[in-house]
């Protein structure tokens, strides 16, 4: 696995739980698998089998400098390359053929292609199947120096890959490689400065390249963009390719989470202004009811009283009781 220092224990766990040494990708034919492992591992590179009565054999063979690995009959006789007879094995089951080098050294690291033939009007025909890139790091050593090492953007942000070789070699031409969650080629660049770029990163990609050192800009970035990239050279009088060591571990922040939040954050206020509003209504209510009810003329209250006795007391003229009549 890349060991990348100093980051954070759930990003790196959660990307490099896919990055198991050896993993392969899909089984398509003219698919590109891309495998990345330590020395000493054993690495699976699976092809698939036309399956007709026409069938002769399949290959597998290597493109820089090219060599035959391993050959597997339809009778499912086979030859190994002499140098790899004891590290290499297979097994042929149906349309599938599993090859597994073993012990995979440095060395081992190169652009293998499954190639069958078939037999047609007496002639033999090649068919070119499954490409897959094995790069093999060596635990010593330095080939190139990548940066930066982690990277944390937002998605359609725009970083910077800068690889720079530290061999004395000549180079023929420069690979940037996804490696781990998508292994999938991104850029190649020839000691010509002719390039490629391949559709992961289509009409997203600019480079510049000055003698030794290139830097590769990665725009608009998406999502599933996030991937541990891999610098890997192919030198003049080499037989095989040369990584980086490091690689650049890449973990895209989501955008819509953050707009996420904002738009709770704003339906939240929004609610309380609400809430706030509807409260000062009910309180406006209340006083204008309690305010109408405060000048509104009140009935006096009738108090009857039956005065005629009084008054009638008042008028009598009592006689004296006292009076000495004459």
């Amino acid at each position: 696995m890349l060991w990348i220092p100093n980051l954070p224990t759930a990003s790196l766990f959660l990307l490099l739980l896919l990055c198991f040494p050896g993993r392969n990708g899909g089984e398509n034919e003219y698919s590109t698998d891309i495998i990345s492992v330590w020395e000493g591992d054993s690495v699976n590179i699976a092809c698939s089998i036309e399956g007709s009565e026409d069938e002769v054999g399949t290959y597998l063979t290597t493109s820089i400098k090219p060599l035959n690995v391993i050959y597997v009959s339809k009778q499912n006789t086979s030859y190994i390359l002499p140098a790899l007879a004891n590290r290499v094995t297979y097994s042929k089951k149906g349309r599938d053929l599993r090859i597994t080098l073993h012990n995979v050294q440095e060395s081992d690291s190169n652009i293998y292609l499954c190639i069958q033939y078939v037999k047609s009007n007496d002639r033999h025909k090649k068919l070119n199947g499954k490409t897959t890139i094995v790069m093999v790091k060596a635990k010593a050593g330095v080939v190139f120096e990548q940066s930066p090492l982690y990277v944390n953007p937002q998605q359609g942000q725009s970083i910077n890959i800068t690889c720079v070789l530290e061999s004395s070699h000549e180079d023929e031409g420069i690979y940037l490689l996804k490696t781990c969650v998508q292994p999938e080629r991104v850029l190649y660049v020839s000691s010509q400065n002719a390039s490629a770029i391949f559709p992961a990163f289509a009409n997203r990609l600019e480079y510049s390249k000055e003698e030794k050192k290139i830097v590769i800009t990665l725009h608009n970035l998406r999502k599933n963009d996030s991937d541990v990239y891999v610098c890997a050279g192919v030198f003049k009088g080499s037989s095989s390719l040369s990584v980086s060591r490091s690689g650049t571990m890449m973990m895209i922040k989501e955008v819509e989470q953050t707009a996420c939040s904002n738009s709770s954050w704003a339906i939240y206020g929004l609610t309380v202004v609400v809430a706030l509003l509807f409260s000062a209504l009910i309180c406006c209510t209340l006083y204008r009811v309690n305010m109408k009810k405060y000048f509104q003329k009140s009935k006096p209250n009738a108090v009857y009283e039956d005065m005629s006795y009084s008054s009638r007391r008042s008028t009598l003229v009592r006689t004296n009781t006292y009076s000495i009549h004459n």
